[in-house]
């Protein structure tokens, strides 16, 4: 769309901005004029939020994390959006199944948790904490802190990157091929495979209640272990 402008953009780029403004509408329409006591879209507004409050911060931060609710609300909801498109009749694909999203949501939770470790001890005292674990004989340090420093500072990112982009991406293909391999039996096999095409569109509307599945635990995986490294960070025990 718009090809050979600035303003060029692909078929799933255009699922990113749709399913973007889709949730961002919802909090909007939920908050706008909220009540004391919640009826309709805020109710649901406030379930989603609260699912964000009590199961992932409360559960991983405690209190100290209610300061994080507007980032991994918006991080949880932003990352379930762009999964659901995959199952949107339509859309028919992942804003999350290239490599750009998840990249880049990555790259922000890193930020954030060494931010965080960093305005907490100070630079040095966080840098120490997590390279030289206290307790640890001093020779132990020449193999462990370069392992320390791969893990936490290299490996963080990557992991949270590869673990949703290759789940969405393996979803995608998997609805694609049956789906596509249904509609060929349908169409264009023989009269005698065509029954074939029944278990291939079956396995394909059984692979789309998955991928409901996988992509809401894609973003609670996700939004989780940024929870859990944020915390981490911030710890005296670091």
């Amino acid at each position: 769309m718009f090809e050979g402008t600035i303003f060029e953009f692909t078929r799933i780029n255009l699922v990113q901005v749709i399913m973007t403004v889709a949730v961002a509408a919802f909090f909007i329409v939920a908050f706008r004029n909220p009540q004391v006591v919640p009826r309709g879209v805020q109710n649901l507004g406030e379930i989603a939020i609260d699912f964000v409050d009590k199961q992932i911060i409360q559960s991983i931060m405690g209190a100290s994390g209610r300061k994080y609710l507007p980032y991994l609300a918006t991080l949880f909801f932003f990352i379930l959006a762009l999964n659901m498109a995959g199952v949107v009749p339509g859309l028919n694909i992942a804003g999350t199944s290239i490599v750009a999203i998840p990249m880049l949501l990555a790259v922000v939770a890193w930020v954030t948790f060494n931010v965080a470790g960093i305005r907490k001890h100070g630079f040095l005292t966080y840098m120490k904490s997590n390279l030289f674990p206290p307790g640890v004989p001093a020779p132990i340090y020449i193999l462990l802190t370069p392992i320390e420093f791969l893990s936490t500072f290299i490996l963080r990112p990557i992991t949270l990157t590869i673990r949703l982009l290759a789940n969405m991406m393996a979803g995608h293909l998997m609805l694609v091929l049956f789906f596509s391999g249904a509609t060929y039996l349908f169409l264009d096999a023989d009269t005698v495979l065509k029954p074939l095409g029944i278990g291939a569109a079956a396995m394909g509307f059984a692979i789309t209640a998955f991928e409901i599945l996988v992509g809401f635990l894609q973003a609670y995986i996700f939004t989780l272990l940024t929870a859990l490294y944020i915390a981490g960070a911030e710890s005296e025990h670091h």
